[in-house]
């Protein structure tokens, strides 16, 4: 559960807890409303709901073909189909979920591979994916990039992927999303809470699943432009980042007339 404490605390009443000395709180979805609710129940009313806005500006003038070649990827087949695991190297993240059915698939179909791409957080868990990674063909670690370049990397690969064990509302999903590029992602709350089954995306339990999932979006033009299109209409609709801009400055404007 992530809950955003807007920053305008009460002053310090002694024994008082953070949840009654915050103004406000602001949850992503009605569902971390309710879960932070169980925790701080004296706290309901004052936490709203926001989605995350999202604005993306891909650079363009990203050089694809020298990503691919300092990556190691420039033996892929000319009709490649990568897919996109964006994330911070954490346990959370469980990037190496998907690496084993990732492999055999490969093995069977060159042009396939995954591309794990994020700042290398934990260094312990890093090693280990490193390791993993040494004997497995058709999955490359990748060191973080500019944001805009990642924008635009994400608009040439074929899918963006979530196998994350929680998450609250990842900024990587709706990036691509918006882009009109297809996502496959694991199904946990936090994933299809912004993730709608075969309309906005394609929600997947085992790496089993991911595959056959991934293939019929390979062979199925339509329901890929079906996703994609729906995709950008959800984020139109419920992800302005004028909206989120504009619901903060109201928030913080109500502190700062009560004097908090």
């Amino acid at each position: 559960m992530k809950i955003l404490f807007l920053a305008c605390l009460r002053a310090n009443t002694g024994n008082s807890t953070t949840a009654e000395r915050i103004r406000f709180a602001v949850a992503f979805t009605s569902k971390m409303k309710e879960a932070a609710a169980k925790h701080w129940p004296q706290a309901i009313s004052k936490i709203h709901i926001q989605p995350q806005g999202i604005l993306t500006m891909p650079n363009v003038s990203f050089d694809f073909e020298a990503f691919l070649h300092n990556a190691g990827m420039m033996h892929i087949p000319g009709n490649h189909h990568i897919f996109l695991l964006i994330c911070g190297l954490r346990r959370v993240k469980d990037p190496l979920y998907l690496v084993e059915a990732f492999a055999e698939w490969h093995e069977r179909k060159p042009s396939i591979c995954l591309a794990i791409i994020g700042p290398m957080v934990d260094p312990v868990f890093t090693n280990e994916v490193k390791a993993k990674l040494r004997n497995i063909d058709g999955v490359h670690l990748i060191e973080e990039i500019p944001q805009t370049d990642l924008q635009a990397l994400i608009q040439r690969s074929f899918a963006v992927v979530n196998s994350s064990l929680s998450e609250g509302m990842s900024a990587a999903i709706l990036e691509a999303m918006d882009l009109e590029v297809p996502v496959l992602a694991r199904d946990i709350p936090g994933n299809a809470a912004i993730v709608c089954h075969k309309n906005t995306g394609l929600l997947f339990s085992n790496p089993q699943e991911f595959v056959k999932m991934a293939k019929r979006l390979m062979s199925e033009p339509n329901l890929k432009r079906k996703i994609t299109n729906n995709a950008k209409n959800y984020i139109r609709t419920h992800h302005s980042w004028e909206l989120e801009r504009e619901t903060y400055q109201n928030l913080v404007q109500i502190c700062l007339t009560e004097g908090l």
